[in-house]
C-alpha cells in the first residue's frame, strides 16, 4: 500500500539497520588524525555541493583532506582551503553544459533515451579516465581512503587497482536493485498489488536486458578490463557494492521498503553543504511580511530554461494575494523581472535558502534532492516536476510518501501549479507527513556518523572491510 505517513516506511524496515545515532556515540579519541582523504565527484553541483560540509569536517579533525573533481569548481575548493587535483585526462564538462558538449542530447526527446546518453557519455566513459588521473593523484599524494558521490563511476576501479577503501555518500535516492521494487530510474513506485508486484519482475527484466542494455554494455566491457564482475540487474549496483560503506542521505522515511538491502548501505540524515561563518546580511524583503502565504520556486542551477518551472508559477500567481519568491541561479533574472513588475513577484538570482525558507508555506522545485532534503528540514510540502537527470526518481518519492504533488512532467502549465499548490497549502496530510519525516531526519547527525565510518575504515584495508561486522550494534544508543 501507499504509506500516508512519512514513517511508516521506518516503522516496517529492520530497526537494527536503521536506528539513528545519537551525537554522544562519537566522543572517543580519534586516532587516525593526519591520514590522507582524497574527495571525488562527478562535475554537477548536486554532486560537489553535499560533500563540501564532510570535507571541512574532516578537514577540521586534522585529516589531510584533498579534492579530485572539474576545473570548474577550483574558485570553490580555494575558497574553502582544499587542495584540488584537476581533471586531466578525463573529459572536463560539467552537468549544465552537457547539451553544449554534445548538441545532438537536446534533440533526444525520449527520457529514457536521453537517460541512456547520459549514462554513457557523461558517466561510464569517463571512469577509466578518472583511474588515470588517481593513478597519477596517488603517486605523491598515497591517500588512504577515498569519499566519492554515489554516482561517481571510478568507484569500482579505484578500490580495485589502487587498492584503497572507498566510502560512497548517496547524493541522490538509492538506486540499488531490488527483488521488491521497480527498476530504478524509471521514475516507478513500489508496487500495491500482486499484479502490480509481477509488472515490478517484467519491469526489471526490461530495465536490464532492453532499456540500459547499452548502458550496461559499455560499463561492464570497460570494468572487464580490470576484472570488476556484473553485479546485479543494472551497472549502478556495482558501485552501490563496490563502496565499503553507502552512506546514504536522507532516512528510511524517504526510501522504498526492501528486504535486501545491502549489508553496507547506512542512512546519515540530512548532509548539508559547508557553510561559512563569517557574519553575512541576511537576505530579506519587507513583502515576506506583507502577504499571509509565501511560495518559494527554484529549478536550481543546471536547468537553465526558464519556462519549464519559473515561468508557469508566476503565471499562476502573478497579481494574487500570494508572493512568490523566485531563485533563477542566474538564468534569465534581468528579463523576468522586466516581464512580471508585480509587488507578489519577488524574483533574484540566488537566495540562501536558510532565509527564505522560514517564511514559506509551499515549496516548487523539480527535484533536485539536495533542495527537496532541506524543504522537509524547513516543514515545506513540496510541489515537484522534473523528470531528466534522475528526478523523476526524487519526485516519485515526494509523491508515494505524500510529501507533496508530484507533477510527474518537465513543463507543466500554470493551471497545474496553482492546484497543487492550493492542495499542499490547505491539505493537512502534506504538513504532517513532512513534520513528522523532519523529526526522524533530526535524530541524524549526518558529520558525526560519517565521521565513524571514516574513523572504523581507515586502519583497515579494502580487502578488510567488512560491513556486517558493525551491522550488530552499531546503531544502537547506550
Amino acid at each position: 500500500m501507499v504509506f500516508t505517513s512519512a514513517t511508516s516506511a521506518f516503522n516496517i524496515v529492520p530497526s537494527i539497520l536503521f536506528m539513528p545515532y545519537e551525537s554522544s556515540t562519537f566522543r572517543w579519541n580519534n586516532s587516525n588524525k593526519g591520514k590522507k582523504i582524497l574527495i571525488a565527484c562527478a562535475p554537477a553541483d548536486g554532486h560537489f555541493n553535499p560533500l563540501t560540509g564532510l570535507a571541512k569536517h574532516l578537514q577540521s579533525l586534522d585529516y589531510d583532506v584533498r579534492w579530485y573533481s572539474s576545473n570548474y569548481y577550483a574558485p570553490k575548493l580555494n575558497k574553502l582551503g582544499i587542495q584540488h587535483y584537476p581533471f586531466k585526462r578525463a573529459l572536463d564538462v560539467v552537468a549544465h553544459q552537457l547539451d553544449k558538449m554534445w548538441p545532438q542530447r537536446s534533440k533526444i526527446r525520449n527520457p529514457i533515451r536521453k537517460l541512456n546518453f547520459d549514462l554513457i557519455n557523461y558517466f561510464i566513459l569517463r571512469s577509466t579516465e578518472y583511474l588515470e588521473d588517481i593513478q597519477e593523484i596517488h603517486e605523491s599524494f598515497d591517500f588512504d581512503l577515498m569519499i566519492a558521490d554515489c554516482t561517481f563511476v571510478g568507484i569500482p576501479l579505484v578500490k580495485k587497482v589502487i587498492g584503497v577503501p572507498v566510502i560512497s555518500v548517496g547524493i541522490v535516492p538509492l538506486g540499488e536493485t531490488s527483488k521488491d521494487l521497480p527498476p530504478s530510474g524509471l521514475g516507478l513506485t513500489p508496487a500495491e498489488t500482486t499484479v502490480g508486484k509481477v509488472r515490478d519482475v517484467a519491469m526489471r527484466w526490461i530495465a536490464k536486458n532492453l532499456l540500459f542494455r547499452k548502458s550496461n554494455k559499455v560499463f561492464y566491457k570497460l570494468m572487464g578490463r580490470y576484472g570488476i564482475e556484473k553485479q546485479g540487474d543494472l551497472f549502478f549496483d556495482v558501485l552501490v557494492r563496490e563502496a565499503d560503506y553507502l552512506l546514504q542521505i536522507g532516512s528510511p522515511g524517504f526510501e522504498y521498503r526492501r528486504s535486501d538491502l545491502g549489508a553496507n548501505v547506512r542512512f546519515v540524515g540530512t548532509l548539508l553543504p559547508h557553510s561559512s561563518k563569517q557574519e553575512r546580511e541576511p537576505w530579506f524583503d519587507e513583502r515576506l511580511n506583507k502577504y499571509e502565504q509565501v511560495v518559494l520556486v527554484t529549478q536550481g542551477t543546471v536547468e537553465k530554461n526558464v519556462n519549464k518551472l519559473l515561468v508557469p508559477t508566476i503565471e499562476a500567481f502573478k497579481g494574487s494575494k500570494i508572493l512568490v519568491v523566485v531563485t533563477t541561479g542566474g538564468s534569465k533574472t534581468a528579463e523576468l523581472r522586466a516581464k512580471y513588475p508585480y509587488d507578489n513577484i519577488i524574483i533574484e538570482d540566488f537566495i540562501p535558502f536558510t532565509d527564505v525558507m522560514p517564511y514559506a508555506d509551499a515549496y516548487v522545485t523539480n527535484g533536485g534532492y539536495g533542495g527537496v532534503m532541506l524543504g522537509i528540514s524547513n516543514n515545506l510540502p513540496l510541489v515537484v516536476a522534473g523528470i531528466h537527470e534522475g528526478k523523476n526518481e526524487i519526485n516519485a518519492r515526494v509523491g508515494f510518501f505524500n510529501l507533496g504533488i508530484n507533477l510527474k512532467t518537465e513543463n507543466p502549465i500554470p493551471l497545474q501549479i496553482r492546484n497543487a499548490v492550493i492542495e499542499v497549502i490547505t491539505n493537512g496530510l502534506y504538513k504532517r507527513n513532512i513534520a513528522l519525516l523532519r523529526e526522524e531526519l533530526s535524530t541524524y547527525d549526518a558529520l558525526a556518523i560519517c565521521q565513524r565510518f571514516v574513523e572504523e575504515i581507515l586502519p583497515r584495508t579494502a580487502s578488510t572491510v567488512t560491513p556486517r561486522e558493525f551491522t550488530e550494534g552499531v546503531y544502537v544508543n547506550n
